[in-house]
This record gives C-alpha cells, structure tokens and sequence, in this order.
C-alpha cells in the first residue's frame, strides 16, 4: 500500500482507488446519449455510482493504461482527471482532437487533430504532452491521409516512433524528443512495425520486391542491431500479434499460390502460417503454422503459451487452440467444430476465454476453461456490440451501445465461468470501459505460493461473502423498514387531516355524517317491487 498511496505534489492520491479493501474495480459508462457520463464501483451485489457529471465530455472517454487518469474530450481541448474526487489534473489545449494515446507508462500523451493538418507551416496535428504537468513536449506534422497510432511506445516510454510513406522508421527518444542517433533508420519496402510490450525491441517486415523475399526483421534498440531475420516467399500480406507478456511473437502471413495481373494485383489460391518466434529463448527460434482455409480472427492467451484461431468458411466457423512448449513446435489441444463465433475474448489472467459470436451471431457467448477444455456456460445478449473483460479477470461486461443499435442498450455483468449477475437497461446507454489497473506488486513466487494456499484463502473469502450477504440482507430489511415507516406516517396525517374537516363534511350534507357507521341519523326506507310471477298446476 505503500506505493499505491504515492502522493503527486497538489494533486492527492492518484492511486487511491486501489486501497478499496475488496479489490473493487472501477468502471465509467456515457449514457443519455452522450450527455452523461457516470463512475461505478463493482461492488457486491450492486455496483455503486460514485461520480455523475453532465457533458463531462463531448465525444467519448478513455482511461490511461495504468488507470491513473481519465481523459475527456473537448471542442478546444483535451483535460485529465483523477484523484479521489475526479478533480482536473491537467488541460491540453489542442483544438479539434480526434484521437488520442497514452504512452505505456502514461508518462506521455499523444493527441490527434486531423483538422489541423497542414494548416500552418508549424506542425500542429501532433502534439505529444506530459500527462502529469500538461507541459507541450513536442509537436509534429501528420502525413495525409493520415494513419493512426501515428507513433507507437516502447514499454518503458523511452522511445517511440513512426512509419513514413517513403519506407523510413524515425525512432525517436525520451526525455529529448530528438531522433535517436539524430537519423532515421532507411527501409526499402516497409510496410509495418511494433513494439515489443516487454523489451525495446522493435519488429518490422518489408514486401517482397521481384526476386527479393519479405522479411520480419526484429531490431534492437538503440544499439540497432538485428536479433533475428526470417525470410518469407509469396506473401500479400503481413500483420503482428504480440503476446502481452512479450515472450511470443506471432506474425500472421497471407499467402498466395498465384498472382493475377489485372487493374488491381489480386491473388489466387490463398493460405495462411503463423510464424511464431520464441522471444525468451537462445537465437529466437521460429516455428510455422500453416491453415489452408480463411482466418477470421487470432488472440493470445495474455499470460500463458496458448493461442487461439477462428477459421474456415463463414458459414462453417472453427476454432483451434495451440499450445507452444520450450523446444517444441505448436501442438494443437482443441478443435471445435461448426461454432457460432467469430471473436475470442482473453481473461487478462489467461485460462479462461469466451467465444463470442457478434453482429451477424446475435451475441452468442460461451465461457471455456482452456486447462481441460470444459464449457464453463454461455447464453446470449441479442445484439452484442462489445465485451469487456474487467482488469483482475474476475467478471465480464456484455453491451449493446446506443452507437451500435438505437434499442435494447443496455450492459449485462456475468462472472467469468459464464453466470448472470445482473442486468443493466440504461437509456441510451452508449460505452463501458473499466478502470485498468497497474501491474501487481507480488512476485512469480507470491503468486505461486497463492495459488498453493487457494484453499485458505477461499475459506476467508467465502466468510466476507456470507458477511456481505448478510449484510446487505440487514441493510434490505432497513430500507424496507423505512419504507413502510415513511408510509403509515403519511397515513396517519391523512387520516388527521380527515378527522379535521368531519364538520366541515357534515355541514355540508345537511347534518348528515356519513362517517357515522351505526346508523345514527340514517332513516332507513323499505321499498318493495315485483320480480317475478310464475304459475304451477296441481293435480290429484
């Protein structure tokens, strides 16, 4: 707690979310149509709102990688807030910001304008700040048509770069803002590149050219040295997935059997390898997948070796998990057949995943356990737009936005082996985004030590669940309570105020009390009339 409770000079404590004793998560939700947006606390078994503000922003929200600050958009600026009351931490003004990125380490934020490009002959369409003090590091000029992240970070925010049109990758360093070695780095054929999430190492590939191959090219910064070249034949194209942890690498080829010449380069007889690359081990070596039909959708397991894939026809979907082993190649552990999902969503724990089936699917879900491969659970939120799996990996949100679809918004909580929890219909309901949290203090061997000692500690949580319960069983019998209290207390003055105009009442029907139930002034009338007459015949 010491760390968390890390104090910024005349902000507060900008981490004190994470002191909340049961590990709540924060989440923020625009509703009414953009008008609104509110903070909740996870709580259990209702999250509590803890901030509502209207036109807290005009267009969306979104939280720094670490959870400290939430950024909200404004016609002439950007502003951060944070701390215990959301006060305003800093306020960037850049007019007409689109998009923005924070760094990893949210030291730094990049804003986007694209209505400034070429505006002036000072760059003003890229702005990069320091989120804390609101400072103005660096601006730049942004390419057209633009192309957004324009810069991507290294893990550590020391460095970040970009990809130009004329084939360079300018790398750029902290706390300067100058270009590394004060030159850019001169690639023929560049076509894409990333960051490792683990070491500043940067992952780049280059088209074929004629006899020339593609390659993946993985470079070390600063020094620039290549770590690891992997030549590639026949390829359309190329995308990276970087594992979280940064142990995997996995760049997915498109590739063709022919290619036809025509107005625009098509490509015949199409198929796909995973080439993974074994980050943590000696020379980084690189194993192929190869899957023949089309690839619809691919994820890592966050912490883990595993890597899922969504494949074949459209009206045919198959999902395939890999496992990846030390010194071993890719084995496949699971293949379902003929599923309704064209989406994987990761626990950010690993293990857990859900198989999604969006848009066209109707929000058909199904919570695995990746261990054995059981079905954990499932149902269907009709119209799903987005699922959002909470930091910790403990609940999942499901969501029809106003954005998406103009009816049914509406956000579900289940936990993560695939129960309900509650149902949410909010008007106009429009995003959900959690609080992210930074990375745990515990160690590898804390956690192993944890997970050894489950059992102790579940018998100690089950505890605080039943007080919880209990207590929110006590607080239900109270508010109850004060119901009906609050009731026959108006009850009670109607019935006053009725016996003070009992006068008035008789007054006014001549001296007759009508209240009066035995009968004292009532005169009472017989009146008589014929219903029916009816003849019978008798006989001897």
């Amino acid at each position: 707690k010491q760390w968390y409770q890390r104090r910024v000079h005349g902000q507060g404590n900008l981490r004190s979310w994470l002191l909340e004793s049961d590990a709540a998560d924060q989440f923020s939700v625009i509703h009414k149509g953009g008008e609104e947006v509110s903070v909740f606390v996870n709580n259990n078994p209702d999250p509590v709102e803890i901030q509502t503000r209207p036109r807290w922003t005009e267009t969306y929200v979104k939280w720094s990688p670490l959870g400290t600050y939430l950024a909200t958009f404004h016609t002439r600026e950007i502003a951060l807030w944070g701390g215990d009351d959301f006060h305003q931490i800093s306020k960037l003004s850049h007019p007409g910001v689109q998009f923005i990125e924070f760094s990893p380490c949210e030291k730094y934020l990049v804003t986007f304008s694209p209505s400034s490009i070429n505006v002036t002959e000072d760059p003003s369409a890229i702005i990069i700040w320091d989120s804390r003090t609101g400072a103005k590091k660096r601006a730049f000029h942004s390419e057209n048509p633009p192309v957004w992240p324009v810069f991507k970070w290294s893990s550590d925010d020391k460095y970040f770069a970009r990809m130009t049109q004329d084939s360079t990758l300018s790398v750029y360093e902290t706390p300067s803002f100058g270009l590394l070695d004060k030159k850019s780095i001169k690639v023929e054929g560049l076509k894409g590149f990333s960051w490792s999430p683990k070491d500043s190492i940067l992952a780049y590939w280059v088209a074929e050219d004629k006899d020339v191959p593609a390659r993946v090219v993985l470079l070390e910064i600063p020094s620039r040295k290549e770590l690891r070249v992997k030549n590639l034949f026949n390829v359309a194209d190329c995308k990276m997935h970087w594992q979280k942890s940064g142990e995997y690498l996995c760049v997915k080829v498109d590739r063709y059997k022919k290619i036809l010449e025509n107005k625009d380069i098509k490509y015949a007889g199409m198929y796909y390898n995973f080439e993974i690359f074994h980050m943590s081990e000696k020379q980084i070596p690189v194993d192929t997948v190869k899957i023949e039909e089309s690839v619809h959708a691919f994820s890592w397991e966050p912490i883990g070796s595993k890597f899922a894939v969504i494949h074949g026809d459209s009206q045919s979907l198959n999902v395939s998990f890999y496992g990846l082993k030390k010194g071993q190649g890719p084995e496949v552990l699971k293949k379902y057949e003929r599923k309704t999902a064209n989406h994987i969503f990761w626990s950010p724990t690993g293990q857990f995943c859900i198989l999604a089936g969006l848009r066209s699917m109707n929000g058909v879900l199904e919570f695995v356990d990746t261990s054995d491969f059981t079905s954990m659970g499932g149902g269907e939120h009709f119209m799903c737009t987005d699922v959002e799996w909470d930091p910790t990996g403990r609940y999942v949100m499901t969501e029809v936005s106003w954005w998406g679809h103009k009816v049914d918004n509406a956000y579900w909580l289940w936990n993560f082996q695939g129960k309900i929890l509650k149902r949410s219909s909010v008007d106009k309901f429009c995003q959900l985004v959690w609080r992210p949290r930074p990375q745990s203090l515990l160690s590898k061997e804390q956690f192993k030590d944890i997970k050894k000692n489950l059992k102790k500690y579940s018998d100690q949580f089950n505890a605080k669940d039943k007080m919880r319960q209990s207590r929110a069983s006590k607080e239900l019998i109270a508010k109850r309570q004060a119901l009906a209290d609050a009731f026959n207390n108006w009850r009670d003055q109607k019935i006053r105020e009725y016996d003070e105009t009992r006068e008035k009442r008789i007054e006014l029907r001549g001296g007759r009390d009508m209240d009066d139930h035995e009968n004292d002034g009532v005169e009472e009338e017989t009146v008589e009339f014929l219903v029916k007459e009816e003849s019978t015949i008798l006989q001897d």
